[in-house]
């Protein structure tokens, strides 16, 4: 299955070191982030799992919850959890899915033969509170994720959601934005961003960020 973006994504039950996942009742009215790992006891995937768990009062801050699956049993989830929080320091504090019937690592296309046929890549999937499907990134299994990158598209996508801007290249929470090129009526502009506008072309005009 193909998921693109905008897609309600599939639902599932599977078990977790949580208990049973029933996926969109768990996410319920938040935002979700699922990550994926190639198997258990796997170096940089250790890693990730550590800075994930430590990261959660960002994530708490932008309703996010996060979930991770690896396709290895929850018996040895268990085991691998032990390590993770032996070597990286930081207490697990989010489910690790058990698919060791490859069935949501199918659903969300997560194998990747022309890489490896029995190991998922490193999949990244933002969701929204809609169950929508709004960002995916896919790394190789070599190459641990950048989630300092990750919790930025996140509060880039909380933020045109709710206001009439998008963020250009390398913004971060608190630079200014790109005024949409669909808002042309000076009366909208002027209610809509009282803060004023730069408009370095007709179709590039820079706002400071509504909501700072």
């Amino acid at each position: 299955m193909t998921l693109r973006l905008g897609d309600v994504v599939p639902d599932f039950t599977q078990d977790s070191t949580d208990g049973v996942i029933k996926f969109h009742e768990w996410i319920g009215d938040q935002w979700a982030i699922l990550f994926s790992h190639p198997k258990d006891f796997t170096p940089v995937c250790t890693t990730e799992l550590g800075e994930v768990a430590r990261l959660k009062p960002e994530f708490d801050a932008r309703n996010v919850k996060a979930i991770a699956l690896s396709v290895d049993d929850v018996e040895s989830h268990n085991g691998w959890v032990g390590d993770i929080e032996e070597t990286q320091g930081s207490k697990l504090n989010f489910p690790i899915l058990a698919d060791p019937d490859r069935k949501v690592s199918d659903l969300y296309d997560m194998i990747h033969p022309n890489a490896n046929n029995t190991l998922t890549v490193r999949s990244v999937f933002i969701i929204d509170p809609n169950k929508k499907l709004r960002l995916t990134l896919t790394y190789p299994a070599s190459t641990g994720r950048n989630f300092a990158e990750i919790l930025r598209v996140i509060d880039s996508l909380q933020l045109t959601d709710h206001y009439s801007v998008a963020t250009p290249v390398n913004w971060t929470d608190g630079g200014d934005c790109v005024i949409v090129p669909s808002i042309q009526d000076p009366e909208e502009i002027k209610a809509k961003f009282p803060k004023g506008y730069t408009a370095l072309k007709p179709y590039l005009r820079m706002t400071p960020q509504p909501n700072k």
